[in-house]
């Protein structure tokens, strides 16, 4: 894409020195790979909060559904300044156009999910969120977020920027202005990439855009968007990806030679058995796309969903 994607993320992670003992989280990946194709945006909630760096650490404490922010050592309760920046600051973000967002996992601001909560023994339970992530995902409940932890884990690496690159092309369907036309053709194009996250809402989402001219404009968008982001959260598996392969193969029937189509399901059997990443049989289905000039398969950006340099669908 020629612009950038923009996302934003915690600043700690840029290697910006903003920690509570004046440290950074570099992470060589965000900055080096994924930094290439994404203008990211930096927050840091402590120190735009005013707490300073350094400054003492702090724990979340209390009711993990509304916890309380609180300096470890002299028990100094920063709650209500850390909630009424975080509210100020999620506005100003509306006008950045984010398509997502990478928290800090493990902070007591950033953190996403699972961060420790004490109790009033002093025992920690991991059901707490961070007060900023928390107002961030209330504020845009759309947008995809991760945190850096997670994103060590291939399948889920591969899953968040892969609805990030998806949103960022929803976001360009929108500013083209809402029709029916534009509508089925970013749908005609994702098809089998929605296909490959839930043929219930592949299945579900074909009849809204067949029966396009029985709503009002507004309201098909809304339905569609929903719909989308309800499918891109369940993510793909090699069963999943398997059946979308051999969906593939039936635009083939008449041209492939009775090798090429025994080559072709040898290949997707060998990535159903998980002994071949998913880039082997979607790379043979590039040639067989280039050599017999499939239409319809051309368009579709399941099989390059986000740049290939990433190599997100190495992995076996």
């Amino acid at each position: 894409m020629e612009i950038k994607i923009r996302l934003g993320i915690s600043a700690c992670l840029l290697g910006e020195k903003v920690r509570y003992d004046g440290g950074h989280k570099l992470d060589r990946y965000l900055t080096d790979t994924l930094g290439r194709y994404v203008e990211y945006v930096p927050v840091c909630p402590e120190v735009e909060a005013g707490f300073g760096v350094p400054r003492e650490a702090m724990h979340l404490e209390g009711d993990p559904n509304a916890p309380r922010l609180v300096t470890r050592r002299t028990q100094r309760d920063l709650t209500e300044p850390m909630l009424e920046w975080a509210k100020k600051r999620v506005l100003k973000l509306e006008a950045q156009d984010l398509c997502g967002f990478i928290f800090k996992s493990r902070s007591p601001s950033s953190g996403m999910e699972r961060i420790p909560v004490y109790n009033e023994k002093g025992m920690p339970i991991k059901k707490g969120v961070g007060l900023f992530a928390r107002i961030f995902m209330d504020h845009f409940p759309l947008l995809p977020v991760e945190d850096e932890g997670r994103l060590h884990d291939p399948k889920l690496r591969e899953n968040f920027i892969e609805c990030v690159f998806v949103f960022k092309r929803w976001r360009e369907c929108l500013s083209r202005g809402k029709s029916r036309r534009g509508l089925i053709d970013f749908h005609t194009k994702h098809k089998l990439l929605i296909l490959s996250h839930s043929p219930k809402h592949y299945q579900m989402m074909g009849r809204l855009v067949a029966q396009a001219k029985a709503f009002a404009l507004d309201e098909l968008y809304q339905t569609y968007q929903r719909l989308l982001l309800e499918a891109l959260r369940l993510k793909t598996t090699i069963k999943k990806n398997a059946n979308v392969l051999q969906h593939m193969m039936g635009y083939f029937k008449k041209e492939l030679s009775s090798d090429e189509k025994q080559e072709l399901l040898e290949i997707i059997g060998l990535y159903r058995e998980a002994n071949v990443p998913l880039i082997v049989p979607i790379t043979l289905m590039n040639h067989y796309i280039r050599k017999y000039d499939q239409p319809y398969l051309k368009e579709q950006y399941y099989l390059q969903p986000h740049p290939i340099e990433l190599q997100l669908r190495n992995h076996a």
